[in-house]
């Protein structure tokens, strides 16, 4: 296995622009992926927060991200899993693109960098697998939430 990309593709019965407000206002996306999520803002540059945990610990898992590339309603990136500075080699890369289809959007979830991070290769394959397994979750779980809001509208 080559450890280098994860891609995930969905449907979503909700337009463009409802999508882009899930996957990039924190209030959105503690709906569908984090406990708990900030940012600042949905621009290059900022700065948020991601936390996972339980009720004994609800920030047991805590990530930093910053915003990449915000080009509403078409993209959202960002770069995560990162110990001091968010540059290429030191974090991962999860790139959101939202296509119009049909009613509703094709989106397409990238998320690279895993070989370019320097881990020991169990290190790597155990963050590829997790990651992996992750949006196989969290995807379908963005999909619904997107469709539920956008039969509200």
């Amino acid at each position: 296995m080559e450890f280098g990309t994860i891609e995930r593709e969905i449907h979503i019965d909700a337009t463009p622009e409802i999508v882009f407000q899930v996957v990039s206002s924190p209030e959105h996306i503690q709906e569908w992926w984090a406990d708990e999520a900030e940012l600042t803002s949905a621009t290059p540059g900022a700065i948020g927060e991601l936390a996972w945990g339980d009720k004994e610990n609800p920030r047991s898992h805590v990530e930093a991200f910053t915003v990449v590339e915000a080009d509403p309603p078409r993209r959202f990136s960002f770069s995560w899993v990162y110990d001091v500075a968010p540059t290429a080699g030191t974090s991962l890369l999860v790139t959101i693109d939202l296509v119009p289809s049909g009613n509703g959007t094709k989106l397409r979830l990238t998320e690279s960098g895993f070989r370019e991070k320097g881990w020991e290769i169990a290190v790597l394959e155990e963050a590829y697998r997790e990651h992996g397994e992750g949006w196989d979750i969290f995807v379908p779980r963005l999909a619904e939430y997107a469709a539920r809001l956008a039969s509200t509208r």
